[in-house]
C-alpha cells in the first residue's frame, strides 16, 4: 500500500553513513523532526536527524493533506470536559502551527489551494454533533457558518453524498504532505542539517551525556528530541497516556466533477473526503475518500474496512476508479491535548511530542514551535499563551475514565491474545496469500504468513510489552492490540514503542 502522494515520487536523498554527534540528534523525519531541526538550525544549533525508513514514510508522508482548524468534533469533545480557554489554545496552537507551515510552502514554492472546511453530519443523529461543534469553534475565536445542503449558495448543494447538516470553515488548505517533507528535508540540508535514513534509534541515555542508541552505535548530543509518533522509550509511560489509531485511504479516478470543499463527518461510519487538483496534489487522483479508523490490532479485517471504502465511493460517485489505497497511524491522547514537552527523568536533555489525533499538519509545527522555545531558552512570559496553557492544563475525572477504559482494553486484549493463540498448536494448513494464523509452538504464540508468495514464521510475541500479535490483511502487517507497534512479515519492526524487530524462527506451518 502506497500514499498517492508518495506513489512513484523519487526518494528523498539522505545521507546513509554512520552519523555523527551533534548540539541537538533528531530522532524522526516526518514533519514534527524536519520542522524542529530546522528552527534549531536557524538558531544556530548544529543538527543531526535520524530515521529508521526515511523522511515521510509514515503518517507525514500518508495523510490526506487537509490543513484545517476544523477538525471533526475535536473541539465540541474537548470543550465537553474542559474549560473554553484550553479550547481556545488548543484552536491557537493549530493556528500558529497552520501559519508556519504555509508561510514554508509559499517561501519554498510548495503550491497548495484554499478550501472550505465542513464538519458534517451524515444522519439526524449527528445534527445535535454539529451544533455542538459550531458552538464550541465560535467560543474558541473561529469564524465558522452553520450550512444546509439545499443552500446552494453555501457550496455544499447537490452533494453525492448524504448530508444533513454542516458547519463550515472557509480559507483553509489542501495541500501534498510529502512535498512538505521533500522540502522541508532540502531545506534543512542546504542550511547545514544532517540527515540519515536507514539508522533506527534503541534507545536513549542522559547520564553521563545524553546520547541516542542506534542500530548503528551511539549518536551523542546534548538535546535529543524524540519525533517518534509514540516516544520510543517508556519514561513517562506516554504509550500507556495515548492510544493508537490506523485509519485508510483510497485515492480515484472520477469522470465528472468532484467536490470542491473537505469534508469530515462528525458521526459513523467516519468519511474524510477532499478533492485533489494541480495545485495540491498530483493529476493521477482526482479524489481522496478516507475512513475505518480503528484501534490497531484490534479489527477482524482491515482488509474489508478497505473495500467498504471503494464500495461506498463507487455507489455516491458513479465510474469512480481506485487508484491506490493505503493507511496511517496516529496516536490519540485521552483528552484529546497533545504532550508536547519535556519527557520525564531526563534531566531537561530529551524532548518528544505524542497525541496529534490525526491533526499533525497542523499539530507537528506547533509542537516544534514549543521545542525550539524550550530548547533554546525562550522566557516563559515570551512563549505563546498555548504553550503555556498547554504545560498547565488539568486532568478531569472524564480523562481518567477514557484511559482508564483503554487500559482495560489493552489489560483484555493482553490476555485474551495468548488465550486464543493456545487453542491452536502448529502444524497449521500454510496460508493463502495475503493471510496470516498465529499458532503455538510450544506455549509460544507463532505468526505464519504468506506474502508474495512465501511463507515466513516469526514469534508472535511484540517485544515492547508481551502483547499477542494480530495479522493486519490489509497491509500485510503483524500489529501489536495493546500499545500499537508494527512489524513486517518477516519480522522487522515498522513503528510504535517497540525497538526491536521479531524471532524469526523455522517455517513450520504445512
Amino acid at each position: 500500500m502506497e500514499s498517492l502522494w508518495r506513489l512513484g515520487a523519487d526518494p528523498i536523498p539522505t545521507r546513509s553513513d554512520a552519523p555523527r554527534g551533534a548540539d541537538v540528534v533528531v530522532v524522526g523525519a516526518g514533519l514534527t523532526g524536519l520542522v524542529t531541526a530546522l528552527l534549531l538550525r536557524r538558531a544556530g544549533r548544529t543538527v543531526t536527524v535520524l530515521d529508521a525508513a526515511g523522511p515521510g514514510a509514515l503518517a507525514s508522508g500518508g495523510n490526506t493533506g487537509k490543513l484545517s482548524l476544523l477538525q471533526g468534533s475535536v473541539l465540541s469533545s474537548i470543550r465537553a470536559y474542559h474549560p473554553a480557554s484550553l479550547v481556545r489554545a488548543y484552536v491557537q496552537a493549530n493556528r500558529e502551527g497552520a501559519a508556519w507551515l504555509t508561510a514554508f510552502a509559499d517561501a519554498e514554492g510548495v503550491s497548495y489551494t484554499r478550501r472550505t472546511a465542513y464538519s458534517y453530519a451524515q444522519g439526524s443523529d449527528g445534527a445535535s454533533t454539529v451544533e455542538e461543534e459550531a458552538a464550541a469553534a465560535m467560543e474558541a475565536g473561529l469564524e465558522v457558518h452553520r450550512v444546509l445542503p439545499t443552500a446552494e449558495a453555501t457550496g455544499v448543494g447537490g452533494l453525492p453524498f448524504p448530508i444533513v447538516d454542516a458547519v463550515a470553515l472557509d480559507d483553509q488548505v489542501a495541500i501534498d504532505p510529502y512535498a512538505l517533507v521533500r522540502a522541508l528535508t532540502a531545506r534543512l540540508i542546504t542550511e547545514g542539517g544532517v540527515v540519515h535514513s536507514g539508522i533506527r534509534a534503541t534507545g536513549v541515555r542522559v547520564v553521563p551525556r545524553p546520547r541516542v542508541r542506534t542500530t548503528v552505535g551511539d549518536v551523542w548530543a546534548d538535546h535529543i528530541v524524540l519525533a517518534t509518533g509514540t516516544a520510543v522509550v517508556d519514561r513517562g509511560l506516554t504509550f500507556a497516556k495515548t492510544h493508537g489509531l490506523r485509519s485508510y485511504c483510497v485515492a480515484f479516478t472520477v469522470p465528472g466533477e468532484v467536490p470542491d470543499g473537505m469534508f469530515l463527518s462528525v458521526d459513523g461510519p467516519t468519511r474524510s473526503i477532499r478533492s485533489v487538483t494541480p495545485g495540491d496534489g498530483p493529476d493521477t487522483a482526482q479524489l481522496i475518500v478516507g475512513g475505518g479508523g480503528h484501534p490497531v490490532g484490534r479489527q477482524p479485517s482491515e482488509r474489508a474496512g478497505v473495500d467498504e471504502l471503494i464500495a461506498w465511493t463507487r455507489a455516491h460517485f458513479p465510474g469512480a476508479e481506485p487508484v491506490t489505497s493505503w493507511s496511517a497511524q496516529d496516536y490519540q491522547s485521552h483528552n484529546l491535548i497533545p504532550f508536547i514537552g519535556t519527557l520525564p527523568r531526563s534531566a531537561g536533555r530529551i524532548s518528544f511530542a505524542t497525541g496529534y489525533g490525526k491533526w499533525g499538519l497542523s499539530l507537528a509545527p506547533a509542537a516544534a514551535l514549543r521545542i525550539v522555545a524550550e530548547t533554546t531558552g525562550t522566557r516563559w512570559r515570551d512563549r505563546s499563551p498555548w504553550m503555556r496553557e498547554f504545560a498547565t492544563r488539568m486532568t478531569v475525572p472524564a480523562d481518567i475514565a477514557r484511559g482508564g477504559e483503554e487500559n482495560l482494553q489493552v489489560a483484555r486484549r493482553a490476555a485474551s491474545g495468548w488465550i486464543a493463540a493456545e487453542r491452536r498448536a502448529i502444524p497449521v494448513p500454510q496460508p493463502a496469500e495475503g493471510q496470516g494464523v498465529v499458532a503455538q509452538r510450544g506455549g509460544v504464540p507463532m505468526g505464519i504468513s504468506t506474502v508474495d508468495g512465501q511463507t515466513r514464521a516469526v514469534r508472535a510475541v511484540c517485544p515492547h510489552l508481551g502483547g499477542v500479535l494480530a495479522w493486519n490483511d490489509a497491509e500485510c502487517t503483524w500489529d501489536c492490540p495493546l500499545h500499537a507497534s508494527r512489524f513486517a512479515p518477516d519480522g522487522t519492526r515498522l513503528e510504535g514503542p517497540a525497538v526491536d524487530d521479531l524471532s524469526v524462527e523455522p517455517r513450520s506451518a504445512r
